[in-house]
């Protein structure tokens, strides 16, 4: 069973999602609902859906890079992004870290701006302390294209969109991006677009 996902302009995209005890975590419910999620997820298709995405106000999130995704990318672009498939898992309460603040620019989508693109900077390396679905606690060490899913979704959990973070001048529609922009280099990003240089992203 595949669940809505929220649009930009719901409330719930702008609130602070609360934590779950271990005993939420543990139950039927909590289970049955990162079912849901993943099979949401997989269907969008994403690689990432929080729960306030689906109209649920909870500190979790479902995460999965799956290697399909990947193919059809040219190998260069997958080593400007350092990315590399990511295997499904869940997170819960998380707590992010940068271990790395070097600015990473690239193009992000998401779920609940449904066929819209723009350049996000992001932290290129973190850390998240979190409870997986079992309710152990896991820490993840991550960086590139990883990282920024784990950013990505942390702030889905914080009530926070990337169009806070994009730079404007780059916001465009999924069909432009595919058409005009997908296989450039964002050094000629920077400079057809007249886009600012990068300082370090915020934290």
């Amino acid at each position: 069973m595949t669940l809505d996902i929220r649009q930009v302009g719901e409330p719930v995209l702008r609130q602070r999602a609360r934590p779950l005890t271990l005993g939420e975590i543990h139950s039927t419910p909590i289970r049955s609902l990162i079912e849901q999620m993943r099979d949401t997820m997989r269907q969008a298709p994403g690689v990432g859906l929080a729960a306030p995405q689906i109209g649920q106000p909870l500190q979790l999130a479902v995460i999965e890079d799956r290697e399909e995704y990947l193919e059809g990318i040219a190998p260069a672009i997958l080593q400007e992004r350092e990315r590399t498939s990511v295997p499904f898992h869940v997170i819960i309460n998380p707590r992010l870290t940068i271990t790395d603040m070097s600015p990473a620019l690239f193009f992000e989508g998401c779920l609940s701006l449904d066929s819209f693109a723009a350049l996000v900077p992001r932290a290129i390396a973190v850390r998240v302390d979190c409870l997986n679905e079992h309710g152990e606690p896991m820490v993840i060490q991550a960086r590139g294209w990883y990282a920024r899913i784990l950013q990505h979704e942390i702030d889905h959990l914080n009530g926070t969109l990337y169009i806070d973070r994009m730079l404007s001048r780059s916001f465009m529609s999924i069909d432009n991006l595919t058409k005009h922009w997908a296989d450039k280099t964002m050094r000629h990003l920077q400079t057809v677009l007249d886009l600012p240089e990068l300082g370090s992203p915020r934290a």
